[in-house]
């Protein structure tokens, strides 16, 4: 079989068209429609709890669309049937339609640590917790009549957690976020549509197969590492079933040029002649959530420092990369100072090879955009980077 060969500016532009950023944001008002079509585009939106500009799930919607109505889109997500809480890339949504595709997931879970302990210590407290979310769901922990007591800060769940979470991974209970971010449990019948839950959910190998074709519709092209990223699948598994998929037509042979290992490329996926997309990136989207690939596709060397110590931070402490005509131009430390209402820009460092001069007109019309769909009045620019002082005078 002879292997297609692709340039590194052809994989770089066929990943950002299957992502969604070849074309022009919409005109108009946002609905339902347009987040069905993000959904369409990247498969599963990844959520994270760290809030110091805004929860990181709203962000690639904001990428994508511009400014849109946060609280419409809590109400699809939270009401519509429409998607699931599992994991997927992390904690993410899904669409609800691959929720038999993640049964062999939920199936294989197996307890950890602490609920072993749990298991042990407190013999029937977790079927004990399953009754009482099947008697009075939806429940948050605060709800159960036996939460217990946490066993510390960060990670250090109440029992009530642990044992809600261990459901939860097992697929014997769903969930769904409250106002607050927290998850609401409930049981699958009352959450998923009866039409999804009778459907016979696919064995391991099938679901791979299906994981991994979703996999490169969404990136448009990826190594066999990239792929199986994705949805968190094991690589060593997931290569032979790649090339079976290959064998078939489902998924084509590329080398890229540069590319150490070999890649995917999705029959359907587009190559863009020029992407002009002008955004800022969540750490979390799912264009960059894998920092080899982004370098690799980008040459953009990044990584999130949240949990780096202060003086050893390179750029900052929230990073968003700045992506201007199909490229990274730029990363910005951002923070959203409520009691204040100003958008604090702690950092701005342009990337090698570009101009000030071309980068930040966009990226300050980009800030003032997210300013305002956050509701924040003013942007303040620190002095810290190399972008810091023309951004500072051009705002």
């Amino acid at each position: 079989m002879k292997i297609r060969r692709l340039t590194k500016d052809q994989a770089r532009r066929i990943a950002l068209g299957a992502q969604g950023f070849a074309t022009p944001r919409p005109t108009g008002r946002i609905d339902v429609r347009h987040f069905r079509g993000v959904f369409g585009r990247i498969g599963l939106l990844q959520l994270d709890s760290v809030n110091v500009l805004e929860r990181s799930h709203y962000l690639p919607m904001f990428s994508r669309l511009g400014p849109y109505d946060r609280t419409a889109f809590d109400r699809w997500t939270a009401s519509s049937g429409e998607l699931f809480e599992y994991w997927g890339h992390e904690a993410s949504l899904i669409p609800v339609d691959r929720y038999p595709t993640f049964r062999f997931r939920m199936g294989e879970m197996k307890p950890w640590g602490s609920v072993r302990r749990l298991l042990d210590e407190r013999p029937g407290y977790i079927e004990d917790v399953l009754g009482q979310v099947a008697e009075r769901g939806p429940l948050t922990v605060a709800d159960l009549e036996d939460a217990g007591e946490r066993g510390g800060p960060w990670w250090g769940y109440a029992p009530g957690k642990h044992a809600l979470e261990w459901l939860f991974a097992s697929g014997r209970v769903t969930a769904y976020r409250s106002s607050s971010f927290g998850r609401r449990y409930d049981l699958p019948d009352r959450v998923v549509p009866a039409s999804i839950l009778e459907e016979s959910p696919p064995d391991r190998a099938e679901a791979y197969r299906t994981l991994l074709v979703d996999a490169a519709r969404h990136h448009g092209i990826g190594t066999v590492a990239d792929l199986a990223d994705y949805h968190r699948l094991h690589k060593p598994t997931a290569r032979p079933v790649l090339e079976d998929l290959a064998v078939e037509g489902a998924v084509v042979p590329v080398d890229v040029e540069g590319w150490q290992h070999p890649a995917y490329l999705h029959p359907e996926a587009a190559t863009p002649r020029r992407p002009t997309s002008s955004t800022l990136l969540s750490p979390f989207d799912s264009l960059i959530w894998n920092r080899d690939r982004v370098e690799r596709v980008f040459g953009f060397r990044y990584r999130i420092e949240i949990y780096v110590p202060k003086e050893r931070r390179q750029y900052g402490y929230y990073v968003l990369p700045f992506l201007l005509d199909g490229e990274l131009v730029a990363r910005v430390d951002l923070k959203s100072d409520r009691k204040t209402r100003r958008l604090l820009v702690q950092a701005a460092h342009l990337e090698p090879g570009n101009d000030d001069s071309r980068v930040v007109p966009p990226l300050a019309a980009e800030l003032q955009a997210m300013a305002s769909w956050l509701g924040l009045d003013k942007i303040v620019v620190a002095d810290r980077g190399d972008l810091a002082r023309s951004l500072r005078t051009h705002l």
